[in-house]
Parts: structure tokens; C-alpha cells; sequence
């Protein structure tokens, strides 16, 4: 079996991608997202259309600023569990993982010489809520559970799953064994919240520390998701593991994600407030190069996080 692997980083080149599609498609479009699933809109030609032009929003902020773009969409949730919940069988969610990534292609071909470096990622959502603890399961099961999905993003060809909202460890070192068997790249984003710990009370350091032992070190880099810089500001101290952590997507607003799940519309924040933090962490940590949004987060927020870096070395 070989392994892909993703691109070591570059100095000087830095990877953009998409913000928040499933807050900006329910909230500011109007669409429905029954279990939060995004997958099942491409098959409604509105809703595809309006997906369009939301990518093609973030790609000409990518093309505008002459940045590489790492760009993945809709299959957080394509994974067994919840396609079952979503009337899905098993070869349909299949046809669904696959139909996302190509969507995905399509929609940035145009853009082909414009942006100087494109890579596709499939995303994997956690087997359970997000935000919950997720205590019953356990490594065996995660990396069985999560393999269906890994297996269809490694026909898929992506240049990368990408390991999204994870707080328990003990799953985390699943989904990479399941990677590291199929021989596809991952990376591994943990959400922190207003206590600056995963959820399930483990510190940032010690989650990274415990995948990174427990898989010889198989993920690509680590990434932090769904946090504001108030909740992961106070997690990023010093140390050999922030080395590892090679992306920031934060969410648009301060307030906590439970009561931001409950508001029922669409939270931006203030874009430029988070462009200026986004930029003091990187004058900090200047190895990150992977940067875009989560909850809350469009294409605005992604051009104030994209004008504080440097400008691009040529791919």
C-alpha cells in the first residue's frame, strides 16, 4: 500500500480556504439543514447554485491576494450513522461523498491559473455530537466506523481528509489509525471551548502529544476549528506541539457555542477585530499557513484574515 502525503509547508506560501458554508447557506440563504448536514443541497439544483456562488466568492478572495486554496465542503457529515438518520443507504452516502468532492472540482476549474496551487480535502465529522463527550466510544470502533468514509475519500482522490470538530481523543487516534491503514492523508482539528480545553477537558497541548504518540505521528499537521481566539488564545503557550499545529479557523463571534447553535440566525462578528487577531497570531506563530473560518465566518472574513499575510512567495 502507498501513502500520500500532503505538501510539507513552503516559506512564504500560505493556503486559504472556505469559512463558514453551513451557518452562511442556512442563515443567509435560507436553506434547511436537517442534522446539520450539508451533503444533501447538491442535489437541488437552488441550493447547488447557491453553493456556487458562495465558492466562488472565497475562491476570487484567494485569487485576489494570489494565495494557494485548500477547499473542502460537505461531507462532515456523509459518514454512516448519519446518513442512516438522513434515509441514506450505504452505496448512496457513497455516491454522495463522491459527488461532494467533485462538485468541489468543478466549481474551482475556471479558476485554474488564477490560483497558483489547488488542493481538495474531504472532511470527517465526529461519529457523535461535536459538542458532546462522545465517552462510549472507543479506538477499535472509531477507526472501524470512520474507515467507510475514509475509504470512499481515498477513491475520491482528495488531497486530503481532514479530521474536523473533534474534542475526544480517544476517537481522534481512531480516525488516524483508519487513515494511516488506508493510506490517505489526515489531519486532525480539535475545538476548544470557553474554558480553552476540549470539551471533553483535555488541554490543547495534551490532545496533540496523545494522538501524536498513540499513531507514530501519522497526521499531516493539526488545525483548531469552531473556536474564537478569546476560547483557544490562553491554549497556544509554549512548547515542541505547537509546532504541530499548522492551522487556525476561527469562529466569527465571541459568544459560546451552545448558546451560538440556539440564536437562530447568523453571527458575524466583527471581520476586521478578527482579521487583527488572526494577524497577532500569526506574528506569533509565523509556521502557520493554513488559515480560513468556521461558524459565522464568509468570504469578508476570509479577505481581513488573508490582507495580514505576508504576500506570496510564487508556487
Amino acid at each position: 500500500m502507498s501513502t500520500r502525503s500532503f505538501p510539507a509547508q513552503v516559506p512564504g506560501r500560505f493556503y486559504l480556504t472556505e469559512g463558514g458554508i453551513e451557518t452562511e447557506i442556512m442563515y443567509k440563504w435560507g436553506f434547511d439543514l436537517p442534522e446539520f448536514a450539508m451533503f444533501p443541497l447538491l442535489e437541488k439544483q437552488k441550493a447547488a447554485e447557491a453553493i456556487a456562488s458562495m465558492y466562488r466568492r472565497y475562491l476570487d478572495v484567494v485569487a485576489g491576494f494570489g494565495h494557494c486554496v485548500l477547499i473542502g465542503g460537505f461531507d462532515y457529515r456523509a459518514s454512516p450513522d448519519w446518513g442512516a438518520k438522513l434515509g441514506y443507504s450505504g452505496a448512496a452516502l457513497t455516491e454522495a461523498n463522491l459527488r461532494s468532492i467533485q462538485f468541489l472540482r468543478d466549481v474551482a476549474a475556471p479558476y485554474q491559473g488564477q490560483i497558483p496551487h489547488m488542493l481538495f480535502s474531504g472532511y470527517v465529522g465526529p461519529r457523535g455530537d461535536a459538542y458532546g463527550l462522545n465517552l462510549a466510544i472507543t479506538e477499535a470502533s472509531s477507526e472501524e466506523y470512520h474507515s467507510v468514509q475514509l475509504e470512499t475519500l481515498k477513491t475520491a482522490g482528495v488531497d486530503l481528509a481532514w479530521a474536523v470538530t473533534f474534542n475526544n481523543p480517544v476517537e481522534a487516534i481512531g480516525v488516524v489509525r483508519a487513515a494511516r491503514r488506508i493510506g490517505l492523508p489526515l489531519a486532525m482539528s480539535f475545538s476548544l471551548d470557553s474554558t480553552h480545553r476540549l470539551r471533553s477537558g483535555v488541554s490543547l497541548a495534551e490532545a496533540i502529544e496523545t494522538v501524536d504518540r498513540a499513531t507514530d505521528g501519522y497526521p499531516a499537521f493539526y488545525s483548531l476549528n469552531c473556536s474564537h481566539p478569546h476560547e483557544f488564545e490562553p491554549a497556544l503557550h509554549g512548547g515542541d506541539w505547537v509546532k504541530r499545529l499548522r492551522s487556525i479557523r476561527p469562529n466569527a463571534a465571541k459568544m459560546d457555542k451552545i448558546a451560538l447553535c440556539k440564536l437562530g440566525r447568523l453571527e458575524e462578528g466583527n471581520p476586521e477585530e478578527l482579521g487583527r487577531l488572526m494577524a497577532d497570531v500569526f506574528r506569533r506563530y509565523p509556521h502557520m499557513d493554513i488559515w480560513g473560518g468556521c461558524c459565522g465566518t464568509g468570504h469578508i472574513h476570509l479577505s481581513e484574515i488573508a490582507r495580514h499575510l505576508p504576500q506570496p512567495v510564487p508556487a
